[in-house]
């Protein structure tokens, strides 16, 4: 389903340039579980924004379903992200005074989608993780864990082809973690593509596979 050739990524500010990644290739099949994992500034972050189509590489090559989106314009890369790609942040990114199923309708309302429909799928996301008695809730009267639910279940809003999950347990009680990635250990059953960045050892035994990226550069690919 991804495979990145040789990435790089360079930024350059005030006339400094800075490396964040180079010469990253790998490859990630549909239904894999894999976490990428490194220290602060180690790139993660950067890695993430080009497999979550948000920017694009300075060099090499990102393939996406056989499609090399490594070229494309902002317009373009936004209709990727809203076909394949389902984002669950740290920061949950929810709308505050709005119910948690409004906010699970509204990347379907982008879409065009009929509200009956939207209302329908998700009723049946938020039930399947855990929420549906608080569906009329706004978002700021529910806890971390339970705000990281209905990311989880708006990220599934448009069936993407990728769940991409960046420290989705970084702001959450250890207790709500464990649910959370109870849930994400379910999703892959079903069959998910599943890839999550942390810096969490015990966050990233839940993946079946582990990157771990250091000063740019891939230095472990494992599986568990």
């Amino acid at each position: 389903m991804i495979k990145m050739r040789h990435i790089g990524k360079t930024y350059a500010q005030d006339g400094v340039k800075t490396v964040a990644l180079k010469d990253v290739s790998f490859e990630v099949s549909s239904g894999e579980f894999v976490a990428i994992m490194g220290p602060s500034g180690s790139g993660k972050s950067t890695l993430m924004h080009i497999l979550g189509a948000l920017d694009t590489p300075t060099s090499g090559q990102y393939f996406l379903d056989n499609e090399d989106i490594s070229k494309l314009d902002d317009d373009q890369l936004a209709d990727i992200r809203n076909q394949k790609i389902g984002f669950v942040f740290q920061s949950f990114n929810l709308l505050p005074r709005t119910t948690a199923l409004k906010n699970v309708m509204l990347p379907m309302a982008y879409a065009g989608i009929s509200e009956g429909e939207r209302r329908a799928k998700a009723l049946q996301l938020l039930d399947e993780v855990g929420l549906s008695d608080r569906t009329e809730h706004l978002s700021n009267q529910l806890s971390g864990g339970q705000q990281q639910r209905v990311a989880i279940a708006r990220a599934l809003s448009m069936d993407p082809k990728i769940i991409l999950a960046d420290e989705p347990t970084g702001n959450i009680a250890t207790t709500q973690a464990k649910e959370i990635m109870e849930i994400f250990s379910k999703l892959h059953r079903q069959g998910r593509t599943i890839i999550m960045i942390t810096h969490e050892e015990d966050i990233a035994r839940h993946a079946k596979r582990v990157i771990v990226i250091r000063d740019g550069l891939i230095t472990e690919d494992k599986k568990l």
